[in-house]
């Protein structure tokens, strides 16, 4: 036997070639994986480089002992050995050439190069890691992960056990010697080829306190990248469905698609199937969300009647590229029953998922392409609407007549955009050329349905039409004398329009007769914008920037595409002898800071804002060297003469419109205001206000939205309010609350041909009790909102009342969607 010492920390230690043979096996050992690590350790990281490469190694301890009798290398006192950006450390290390046996005694701790460390009494493996044992092991692995065991043992090189055991991904330590939960288990057992760790005999405890035992339990392997298994469970009770069980279960189908399925157990009605499936091509992705139950009809208590009907839905969408300019998407979104989303109280669903967006309550399918470079843009695209509203409410009765008639929405189809500007400036200025086109196709006349109501019409073909547009716009830009900005422009458009099976009235010509109407027009418009920038920097980092603004345009007149005379029975907004002008895609026109400066503020081709008008206003605009600052703008549009083709309530038919003011402020960080509004030009009469507030800070957030309008796009009265907060009371502990807050115009509900009262009620309204800590949130949320349910009398709106618990434990699976 030879013994080699040196002395107690010794910076003279070296690199001992005689213990270059059982080094280099036990660290190779300890490269290919960690031992009895439970879950797995991720691949490490690249490690910082210490000069040894991937083939070198370094030892250092107080004593090495070469035992040629025995065939064996020992290290003792302080040992530490790294390699690949592992690091080994222990009391005393033992390496058995002839058996090609590793043991490491004494406080044993092996820290892998991505941070993860294994902790044990004792280790002991065989050159390979095929074969392995561990004495009082414990480990920190990545996410906090913890785990403790009397000993462990490696079977093989996908299969790992640990004898009585305690699982945690929460802080210990001696202020909190109790995990927040904890799994402790008689035995637990990773199955790396399967990625899941299985529990026999195990306990679920939660703040020290047993919650549950299984004698049979598993979990996706944390560790893992993707693996299959549970995810966090949703428990409910409601009036309409009781108690209600929901649980998630992930298929990991491969590492580029996946399946959850989504079984929803409810006391009272029939189960509901959610599944949602994904998967990643080389080009693109796709989601599909599904799910259906065969059930009758339901009302908000859960009573059943009717014939029992399959009930079902798809929420799809796609993306992919076809080369770096060109890509093609798909939605496709459909539900058999117009109540589904609410009767299962299914999550998100009205959400952009294509290239356009549809309004609440109504479901959206396209398929497009689209091409863009730098000077360049075209799409085609082809869109179908699913309506799922409510419409014809009596209030007296408070029930539904019926939901909307989705054959009187149009098949919108194909329809081209397309834009090129040339690289260098025409005439001083940018060019812009444009051109767009439309097929529309209905199946009902919408004319039938609310809020025309004609009865001439119901039940008739619906109205076609095709549209063509050639657009080019042109604008410059140049600064003058102290700094006034002058932008010439001008804009000449051509629209070519040809509107298919218009049904006359009877008073017409003969009862049935439809008619074609072919209709061009050709439009344009110059002028200029002024503006006077004034800027004054202010000592503590700030500025003062006040902006006087003027565009002068002129041009052809207003226009729209008349179509039909209407006739009765006639409404407040559609009286009989006024003509129906054709207006697909200019209905929602609102006149705000937005647009006030536009050349044509028509959102939409169909009508055309003309004449000659001058659009005035001034914006100042104050920032802070703290962040702090705010910005107003008021202004308004001045016409020649009255323009009865423009919306009237926002008064831009007049030759004033209301004066136009928004404003922002920031006074104290993390705290944002805004409003709009719109007042009457001759009283000064508030129109029009939208204001919101937004606040964020340490302990939470708060978010309150005001809006009310007049009259809205239907000639009602619209008010609502709707606030979102989160604030937490404690370290721990917090509070959550949403609602909205609705004005009920009376005359959308008419009783015997007069208006009902008008009144304010709450539509919404959460209020959530949550507990979180570093593994752990708890919610409890209460849950009050007024929905359309089916009775046996018809459609009525009626408060639905639950309470949800959800419980998502750190490591052990979330939602893939948002509740």
């Amino acid at each position: 036997m030879m013994e080699l010492r040196w002395g107690a920390k010794s910076t003279g230690r070296a690199v001992l070639l005689a213990g270059a043979a059982w080094l280099a096996l036990a660290c190779t050992a300890q490269a290919q994986q960690p031992l009895v690590t439970i879950p797995a350790t991720p691949a490490p990281s690249p490690a910082v480089d210490d000069g040894l490469g991937d083939t070198g190694y370094y030892l250092e301890s107080d004593l090495l002992i070469r035992d040629d009798a025995n065939q064996k290398m020992i290290a003792r006192g302080d040992v530490e050995a790294r390699y690949q950006g592992r690091t080994l450390r222990a009391d005393e290390v033992v390496y058995d050439t002839k058996a090609d046996v590793v043991t490491a005694h004494g406080h044993v701790t092996l820290i892998n190069a991505d941070g993860t460390a294994q902790f044990a009494d004792d280790m002991t493996m065989d050159k390979d890691l095929k074969a392995g044992f561990a004495r009082g092991f414990s480990a920190r692995l990545d996410k906090n992960i913890k785990i403790a065991a009397d000993s462990a043992i490696r079977r093989s090189d996908t299969i790992q056990e640990l004898n009585q055991a305690i699982y945690t991904p929460c802080e210990v330590c001696a202020e909190k010697p109790k995990p927040t939960w904890s799994i402790e288990a008689d035995k637990v057992v990773q199955d790396k080829k399967r990625h899941l760790v299985y529990y026999h005999g195990a306990t679920i405890r939660m703040f020290g306190a047993p919650l549950m035992y299984l004698p049979v339990f598993w979990h996706p392997d944390p560790q893992a990248q993707r693996s299959s298994g549970f995810l966090t469970p949703k428990l409910g009770v409601s009036k309409r469905r009781g108690v209600s069980y929901q649980q998630p279960y992930l298929f990991a189908i491969s590492p580029s698609q996946d399946l959850v399925l989504t079984p929803q157990i409810n006391a009272k009605v029939n189960p509901f199937l959610n599944a949602q499936y994904r998967k990643r091509f080389y080009s693109g992705a796709i989601d599909v969300r599904a799910g259906g139950t065969y059930d009758k009809d339901f009302d908000n208590h859960g009573d059943r009647f009717g014939q029992a009907t399959a009930k079902s839905y798809i929420l799809a969408r796609g993306l992919f590229d076809i080369d770096q300019k060109w890509k093609w998407g798909f939605t496709a979104e459909r539900a058999s029953d117009a109540l589904i989303f609410d009767d299962y109280d299914i999550n998100d669903v009205y959400q952009t998922r294509g290239q356009f967006t549809g309004d609440d309550h109504r479901l959206m399918s396209q398929i497009y392409t689209t091409r863009q470079d730098k000077r360049s843009y075209f799409s085609a695209s082809v869109i179908s609407v699913q309506g799922l509203r409510v419409v014809d409410v009596d209030r007296a009765t408070g029930l539904g007549n019926k939901f909307e008639n989705s054959g009187a929405f149009p098949l919108i189809g194909p329809m081209l955009e397309g834009r090129w500007e040339p690289e260098s400036h025409v005439l001083g200025g940018r060019l812009r050329l444009q051109g767009s086109g439309v097929m529309l196709n209905r199946s009902e006349s919408q004319f039938g349905e609310p809020p025309y109501n004609y009865l001439d019409y119901k039940g008739k073909d619906g109205v076609d039409s095709v549209r063509g547009t050639l657009q080019g716009d042109w604008r410059a830009s140049l600064v003058m004398g102290p700094g006034v900005r002058i932008e010439p422009f001008a804009q000449a458009r051509g629209d070519a329009y040809k509107v298919s099976d218009v049904f006359l009235p009877v008073t017409a010509m003969t009862a049935g007769d439809t008619t074609n109407i072919n209709s061009s027009r050709a439009l344009g418009v110059v002028g200029v914008d002024l503006s006077l920038p004034l800027y004054r920097p202010l000592k503590n980092g700030g500025s003062i920037v006040l902006e006087p603004l003027v565009q002068l345009a002129a041009g052809s007149n207003s226009s729209r595409v008349p179509i039909i005379v209407a006739r009765g029975p006639a409404t407040a907004a559609y009286p009989e002898g006024v003509p129906i002008y054709f207006n697909e895609d200019s209905t929602n026109f609102e006149l705000d800071e937005t647009n006030l400066f536009d050349v044509n503020k028509s959102p939409g081709f169909d009508l055309y804002e003309g004449g000659t008008r001058m659009n005035v206003g001034g914006r100042a605009t104050v920032k802070l060297g703290d962040g702090r600052g705010g910005s107003l703008l008021v202004g308004r549009s001045l016409r020649t003469k009255v323009d009865p083709l423009l919306p009237t309530r926002a008064g831009l038919d007049q030759k004033a419109s209301d004066w136009v003011v928004a404003a922002t402020i920031t006074p104290i960080r993390g705290v944002n205001a805004f409003t709009r509004a719109r007042f009457d030009d001759d009283s000064g009469k508030l129109n029009r206000i939208e204001a919101g507030l937004d606040a964020s800070v340490s302990r939470g957030f708060g978010s309150v939205r005001y809006l009310r309008d007049n009259k809205d796009t239907s000639g009602l009265r619209q008010e609502n309010l709707d606030f979102v907060g989160d604030y937490k009371i404690r370290e721990n502990w917090g509070v959550t609350a949403l609602g909205r807050l609705s004005y009920q115009d009376g005359a959308a509900f008419p009783v015997n041909g007069l208006p009902s009262k008008s009144q304010w009620s709450w539509t919404r309204r959460d209020l959530g009790v949550y507990y979180k800590d570093d593994c752990i949130r708890i919610d409890v949320i209460y849950q009050n909102e007024d929905r359309y349910t089916q009775t046996t009398s018809g459609l009525q709106l009626k408060s639905d009342e639950s309470v949800v618990l959800r419980l998502t434990l750190a490591t052990l699976g979330d939602t893939l969607y948002s509740d």
